[in-house]
């Protein structure tokens, strides 16, 4: 990893003054997509299968599947009988691991419902709380399986009180679900689940199709073809955000275990060449620590060729002079996860204004935020931390303002009323309200 020292210098490389590119597209992609297209353009064949999905429904889905995965279905939903096989297939361990996590996640979001069901209470008529009816979860699938996210989204969703829950994601290349992802599913008590993914799956979620019903926001991470699909649908469906790469910050000083840090970085750099694992220290001689971890901790990662690609490139170490200096960098950037590896770290989170979720302390690792610690772990990235929030029940709620006055409410507001609406060249909207006085 390349270090880079005094602030000034961080400060230039830290700013995201333009909009994240979500993912860069490769040569290799461009050939592909020509190939099976006949154009290059990523959204232009985004446009070209959300049109398809519309238009055809169904069949376009099994198509899709069958041209881009290469896969043919027999049928789109999961029934009942392959999600019991699935627990068959599961080991027991990794059964209660999901269970546990199932319950923090869930009472994490009982919490935070009851604060927010409270809070609006105290408004009296002012305003009306309201479930979403239907949501749709994206969950990435074909090489890998990520039964945390089935946990992660559908819970909080479940929560919050959605009527009916669904699910889709890829199949692999048996054309079936992974079995991890089906019994996750079944715990956070999804109602349906259907074997398609893509933006082709967007789609269906968007305007639906014979058997996919159309939902009233989507959910979850995909690659680039999911997220240019959100982008596309949205006004026609919510969406929680375009997420892109994952990202980690951890800003350390003389004191914090180099092994720790170097462990930290790895584990986010896994994930995608193009993650960014980044470190912010006071010590110099921690930066060369933790670059000596890292090389060390590589050698017998399963994932070496990824993370080592996503280190090279987009691995950075900042030497700067303060722990408040460390705070200005990582406020600017906005990272998905910071990690706290200072003496005394809860002190500082009051300064902290940018960030998808703290980790405050060396125990807390990003590892248990992304499984079992309760909150969602479907975060910011992007620097999107500057102005929005983690995925959390009220992305599946609606406030409906309710206006309700009595006689002395309208002898007290009437006039007002109609005189900023005379104000504004309106006055039919001042007779309406005098009409009553």
């Amino acid at each position: 990893m390349k270090i880079i020292e005094g602030f000034q210098r961080a400060k230039s490389v830290l700013s995201r003054q333009a909009p994240a590119e979500f993912y860069p597209v490769s040569s290799a992609l461009k050939r592909r997509l020509k190939e099976l297209f006949g154009i290059d353009d990523p959204e232009q064949v985004v446009r070209q299968i959300i049109d398809e999905v519309r238009k055809r429904g169904d069949a376009a889905l099994f198509d899709y599947t069958l041209k881009i995965d290469g896969i043919k279905l027999a049928s789109l939903e999961v029934n009942k009988g392959q999600i019991a096989s699935a627990y068959r297939e599961v080991d027991s361990e990794l059964i209660s691991a999901l269970k546990l996590a199932a319950k923090r996640i869930r009472s994490f979001h009982l919490r935070q419902k009851d604060s927010i069901w409270n809070g609006v209470a105290k408004l009296g008529s002012g305003q009306l709380i309201r479930p979403l009816e239907c949501v749709g979860i994206y969950v990435p699938g074909g090489t890998a399986c990520y039964p945390s996210t089935v946990l992660m989204t559908a819970i909080p969703a479940r929560v919050a009180g959605v009527n009916e829950i669904i699910l889709v994601t890829p199949p692999r290349l048996n054309g079936a679900i992974p079995p991890p992802t089906l019994v996750a599913a079944d715990i956070a008590g999804v109602d349906h689940i259907f074997c398609v993914g893509g933006a082709q799956a967007i789609a269906a979620l968007a305007f639906g199709t014979e058997s996919i019903r159309r939902v009233d926001k989507i959910c979850g991470p995909g690659n680039i073809f999911v997220v240019l699909a959100k982008k596309l649908v949205y006004g026609g469906v919510d969406i929680d955000g375009l997420q892109g790469p994952s990202e980690v910050l951890i800003i350390a000083d003389e004191a914090a275990n180099p092994g720790y840090c170097a462990a930290d970085l790895l584990a986010q750099a896994e994930h995608d060449p193009l993650a960014s694992a980044i470190l912010i220290t006071t010590s110099r001689l921690l930066a060369e620590e933790v670059n000596r971890e890292v090389e060390q901790q590589l050698k017998d990662l399963p994932r070496q060729a990824v993370a080592a690609e996503c280190l090279e490139n987009r691995g950075i170490i900042v030497v700067v002079a303060s722990v408040d200096e460390a705070i200005e960098l990582s406020n600017l950037y906005a990272p998905e996860h910071l990690c706290l590896a200072v003496d005394n770290a809860t002190a500082y989170i009051d300064k902290i204004s940018n960030a998808g979720c703290i980790f405050a302390g060396e125990s807390a690792t990003v590892v248990l935020g992304d499984y079992v610690a309760g909150p969602s772990h479907v975060l910011l990235t992007g620097g999107t931390a500057r102005f929005s929030s983690p995925l959390n029940i009220n992305d599946f709620i609606k406030l409906i303002n309710l206006v309700a006055v009595d006689g002395a409410d309208l002898k007290q507001l009437g006039q007002a009323a109609a005189t900023i609406a005379r104000a504004e060249g309106f006055e039919a909207h001042a007779r309406a309200v005098e009409k009553r006085l």
